[in-house]
């Protein structure tokens, strides 16, 4: 007769969120940046304004104008619906450049953790090569090349990013692939793409899906650079063409500079803070901590 009383055992998911749920820094970077996306995504209807639109003299300094509260920039624009409007596109390109990092990294990461041998050797080398390449340098000749736009930034940002978590990857597969579950899953005489990503993938999501969230906050860095080295979408108002649209007057007006740039820093404080949080609750080890 079995014992009903008997806990059932806590599903990983579940467990991984009561622990992510205990760590406080986690639960306050979600915080922000939940109200970081809900302001990106319902702002403009609290704060109606153009971001591109003249709507007073230049350079007016914050807390001046009720109607401008944190002033306008060097032509005059509302920093208020600069914001509003510039934090869409930022994100989009973050998660977007991120999506891309993931696809390459994880292809080629499992493909050399798996097969090993010769495909292995000549992933690596490849790995290699864009390794050493001057990532921002890369990304400014991709982006000149194919005209600045967010889908060329966000697909340069990509392409540049992807070594680091090819190597995770590939560490991963090479630590799962000769595990019990695998062995049995080839015995049943699974196919290798089956095993591949039906297989090792759920069991290396963890870490993989942390360095999918961190590197949403180094991608948002890269367009602010990309941006401040004037290399931005001209036609689509972001948090890093505000800084660099403004950066040459930024010893006679800093707000326009700041602010944007402050949004930048709390966004990406907050993937991180929600980052470690997720790597404490995904790894046993640090579970503790």
């Amino acid at each position: 007769m079995t014992d009903r009383t008997a806990p059932q055992a806590e599903s990983p998911a579940r467990e991984a969120w009561r622990m992510f749920s205990r760590n406080v820094p986690a639960l306050i970077g979600l915080a922000i940046l939940t109200a970081i996306v809900a302001m990106t995504l319902y702002g403009q209807f609290v704060y109606a304004g153009d971001a591109f639109e003249i709507v007073w003299a230049p350079h007016e300094p914050p807390g001046v104008t009720p109607d401008f509260p944190l002033g306008t920039d060097y032509l005059g624009r509302d920093i208020v619906a600069g914001l509003m409007t510039g934090g869409g596109p930022t994100l989009a390109i973050g998660a977007a450049a991120a999506a891309i990092t993931m696809v390459i990294g994880i292809t080629l990461g499992a493909f050399a953790g798996y097969y090993g041998g010769w495909v292995d050797n000549l992933l690596m080398r490849l790995t290699e090569f864009f390794q050493v390449l001057p990532a921002l340098l890369f990304a400014m000749v991709l982006v000149t090349l194919f005209s600045p736009s967010l889908v060329t930034i966000a697909l340069a940002i990509g392409i540049v990013s992807w070594p680091q978590t090819a190597r995770l990857a590939r560490a991963e597969f090479l630590k799962i692939r000769e595990l019990e579950y695998v062995t049995a899953a080839r015995a049943v005489g699974a196919r290798n793409g089956r095993i591949i990503w039906k297989v090792i993938l759920p069991n290396a999501a963890p870490p993989l899906i942390v360095s999918a969230t961190l590197t949403v906050g180094v991608a948002i860095l890269f367009e602010a650079g990309l941006s401040f080295l004037g290399l931005g979408d001209p036609n689509t108002m972001s948090w890093g063409l505000m800084i660099g649209a403004n950066r040459q007057y930024i010893l006679d007006a800093w707000w326009p500079v700041t602010f944007p740039g402050l949004m930048i820093f709390l966004t990406v404080f907050a993937v991180s803070l929600v980052g470690d949080g997720l790597n404490d609750a995904f790894n046993p080890k640090l579970r503790g901590r």
